[in-house]
């Protein structure tokens, strides 16, 4: 049994025990996610194509390591010009092994906790965050309507004179 599925803009032929690297995802070592963008699974029965995507389809997959790819080297060159520049990148990858493939739409939620707690640290942090940058508005306000009335009694101070 094998399925395709797409993960990080590519697609990936997987079987079970495959072992694969995938664009980064947030997981860290030793924790499960499931690829639920299945296009194909293909068993003894036959194969099984999605328009775009199969319903109730996931692939379980374990985090092996974050690691990075190895280096590649960006060169380029104008001829004649004396132009000449040379770089490198690593790209960050996840290794991924294949635990299960399924069909029957039994769905495990393992990556929708992580990501759970990820947005409500940031959703509680945004109300501190407003609540700052209130603060701020209203002090500068208070010091405005503050600088406009001595003003105003010095303006009629001259006057007065």
């Amino acid at each position: 049994m094998f399925a395709v599925v797409k993960t990080g803009g590519k697609q990936y032929r997987v079987a079970k025990d495959d072992v694969i690297r995938v664009e980064k995802l947030d997981a860290e070592a030793g924790e499960t996610v499931i690829l639920d963008e299945v296009l194909m699974v293909s068993d003894e029965n036959g194969a099984k194509t999605g328009t775009p995507l199969l319903e109730g389809a996931a692939v379980e997959a374990e985090v092996v390591e974050q690691t990075r790819n190895k280096k590649i080297i960006i060169y380029k060159k104008k001829r004649r010009q004396n132009y000449r520049r040379k770089k490198g990148h690593r790209q960050q990858v996840t290794v991924l092994k294949v635990v299960d493939i399924s069909l029957d739409g039994s769905k495990k939620k393992a990556k929708a906790p992580a990501k759970a707690k990820t947005e409500a640290a940031p959703a509680a942090d945004t109300g501190a965050e407003e609540a700052k940058k209130a603060a701020p508005k209203k002090a500068a306000a208070k010091k405005t309507a503050k600088k406009t009335a001595a003003k105003k009694a010095a303006a009629k101070k001259s006057d007065a004179e």
